[in-house]
């Protein structure tokens, strides 16, 4: 072919411009039309559209990205002339001096585990080619000027040419042996000038990703790996933050400390990076699932809380009976629907669950199985964490100060997994407060100031302080206080009391675990809604539906809120308006686990059972019974209309609602 013969990268400038003016023109008038000539550009072109167009082309792209990148950006700046030429009648054109082309690798063969392995499998066959990674952004340091390229003179043919500095040398700048000018004919100069006032500086950030631990094994480490970011790419991540970063592999000498080795450690030198905190929580749902979960509720219609229990069941399905539990770990991952009202206030719709009990009740269980339910998940315990904690923390690497994230900010938009919670270090304690329920952490440390998001939900698991005391509040049975036990939606306190009969019945499903031929009908139901499958029906419900509340759910969840405040003692710091909040988030919880958009007077109800279940000293209802005794009924809506009937006399209002509903009818 004739294109084969141009080895040169400078020779294909002119035919990536003629690209670039044919497919991206757009890209092209929008950065002729931005104000400031100084500013850094990003220019992205589709990797699989350009090898569709020029397989060549892209090949030496691939294989050697280093100077035929920067052949692309010499060619987009050519391009960007062109189209300020052909714009020049039109105001507010300026001319650029620099824009970068960024490759986006979505959609084309570099997406393979050759080109795109897992942090950890990133080897020295990877080095010189464009590669691409994907992880969680641990530490992200300052930006910094960093000198990219100067300019000498040969003393001999009198022309110029360009050096960069090596990543590998400490970005030291290193002048050629022989004049590199004049392939042909080199002139063999070896004495050479700088030019004065050729130096380009650019801007400089270093961040640390780390794989994810969702697609590890059980033992497995995550690794991380050093990216540096140029120009326009620099502080568009913060710690936290899911990236897929493509660039160039190559080395750099790790930082000189008395008594240890220096070794070289692997960095990739980015030319483009793609947030993808948007897209965490897809999850591939056939059109024939979907369909399965439609015709699930068509056949379970006239008893809609019978299907609901067939869902639970799958949940934690080693662990027998604990209803309560279960229905509460279901609306805890589901959550409500945010709202952000006119002024930009935001209430979070992200459900926060405690579960206070003695050793041995299943709290541990129910963390590790939420943890595989939640596309995005990190669990942890309160002293086992990083040395960031749970929240963030400063660390000095290499002489320079950074932020390291910790589980709460890993877990942005899934699920924070933490045991024994009371023993969280003082410093997390004083901010996860904010970080519950604002969903933000304010961090000003070592002159770092800024804003991490934590829209996690949050599932904790304690002990009590000694022997739980059901006559004093639940801050008295644990050490944590008031204020940060206010922030859980639902707080189930698990007592492992006598109760001969609940032991009989656990006892023989434990022993029929060992006899498959003794399988009761609960394994059976499990059967029906496997890990996989109920794992992408929660997020199915979650991500299609956003409930609105009926007038009659109102009216319920307003009455009951009004008879807690009057008869509010003991448990005073849960009766306010989060109480409120929490009530509309798990009725919304139930009406999506439900399949419904509409928030029902059966939503309503579920709700306040649930809450009725955490306030072990002021509930209003007494048909709870202890949470860890709970179990599945064979009538459930029967046992639900019974219910209904106690929340509506205790509201004294049930011939109002009465009327209501025949109103609606």
């Amino acid at each position: 072919m004739e294109v084969q013969l141009q080895s040169d990268p400078w020779e294909w400038e002119k035919p990536m411009a003629t690209y670039l003016l044919r497919y991206h023109s757009d890209q092209l008038r929008s950065i002729a039309s931005s104000p400031d000539p100084n500013l850094h550009y990003p220019l992205f072109i589709d990797f699989a559209e350009l090898m569709e167009e020029d397989p060549h082309l892209a090949r030496l792209i691939f294989s050697q990205p280093t100077p035929y990148l920067q052949a692309f950006d010499n060619a987009a700046l050519l391009s960007h002339r062109i189209v300020v030429r052909d714009l020049e009648q039109e105001k507010n054109v300026v001319e650029k001096n620099f824009i970068h082309v960024r490759i986006n690798i979505s959609g084309s063969p570099l997406e393979c585990s050759e080109t795109f392995p897992t942090i950890g499998r990133v080897r020295v066959q990877h080095r010189g080619i464009l590669l691409t990674v994907k992880g969680t952004v641990i530490r992200s340091g300052a930006i910094k000027m960093h000198e990219g390229e100067r300019k000498y003179m040969c003393n001999k043919c009198k022309k110029s040419f360009t050096v960069y500095p090596e990543v590998e040398a400490r970005n030291s700048i290193s002048l050629p042996s022989i004049c590199p000018m004049q392939k042909l004919k080199p002139c063999g100069g070896t004495n050479f000038q700088y030019v004065e006032n050729t130096i380009v500086c650019h801007d400089y950030q270093e961040i640390k990703i780390q794989e994810s631990t969702q697609v590890l094994g059980v033992g497995a480490i995550p690794r991380s790996i050093l990216v540096i970011l140029h120009d326009d790419l620099v502080d568009v991540v913060k710690a936290g933050d899911d990236v897929i970063v493509t660039g160039l592999l190559t080395a750099k000498w790790s930082p000189e400390l008395k008594d240890v080795r220096c070794d070289l450690d692997p960095v990739l030198i980015a030319n483009n990076v793609r947030r993808t905190n948007q897209l965490k929580s897809e999850m591939d749902i056939s059109d024939d699932l979907v369909t399965k979960f439609k015709q699930f509720w068509d056949h379970f219609k006239d008893a809609p809380l019978k299907g609901r229990n067939a869902i639970l069941r799958g949940i934690c399905p080693q662990v027998f009976g604990l209803f309560t539990v279960k229905l509460a770990v279901a609306l805890t991952l589901i959550g409500g629907v945010q709202h952000v009202d006119a002024s930009g206030t935001r209430v979070r719709g992200e459900s926060h669950l405690l579960l206070v009990g003695d050793p041995g009740t299943g709290k541990s269980q129910f963390l590790k199985f939420a943890a595989k339910l939640s596309n995005r998940s990190v669990i942890t315990t309160g002293l086992g964490s990083t040395s960031a904690g749970l929240t963030v923390t400063a660390v000095k690497d290499g002489g320079e100060w950074m932020l390291e994230a910790g589980a709460l900010v890993l877990a942005d938009g899934g699920l924070c997994c933490i045991d024994e919670f009371d023993s969280m270090r003082e410093h997390d304690r004083a901010t996860i407060h904010e970080a519950m329920e604002q969903q933000t952490i304010s961090v000003a440390k070592a002159g770092l100031v800024t804003t991490l998001s934590t829209r996690t939900t949050v599932f904790g698991a304690t002990n009590p302080k000694g022997q739980y005391d059901p006559d004093q509040p639940l801050s008295v049975n644990t050490t944590l206080s008031g204020p940060l036990l206010s922030r859980f939606d639902i707080v189930l306190v698990l007592l492992d009391t006598k109760n001969p009969e609940w032991d009989v019945v656990v006892s023989s499903h434990i022993l029929s675990e060992a006899e498959p031929d003794r399988a009761n009908n609960d394994e059976d139901l499990a059967k029906v809604w496997p890990l996989s499958t109920l794992k992408r029906y929660l997020h199915y419900v979650k991500e299609t539906f956003k409930p609105v509340l009926t007038r009659e759910a109102e009216r319920v969840i307003s009455s009951y809120y009004q008879l807690q405040r009057k008869s509010a003692t003991h448990n005073a710091a849960r009766t306010t308006v989060r109480m409120l909040e929490s009530l509309i988030r798990l009725a919304q919880a139930h009406a999506r686990l439900m399949f419904r958009n509409e928030v029902t007077r059966l939503d309503a109800i579920t709700a306040i059972l649930c809450v009725e279940s955490s306030m072990t000293t002021s509930a209003i209802v007494d048909c709870i019974g202890n949470a860890l005794h709970s179990n599945f009924t064979e009538n459930p809506d029967q046992e639900y209309a019974e219910q209904e009937r106690l929340i509506l006399e205790k509201l004294g209002s049930i011939d109002d609602f009465s009327d209501m509903n025949r109103m609606g009818d």
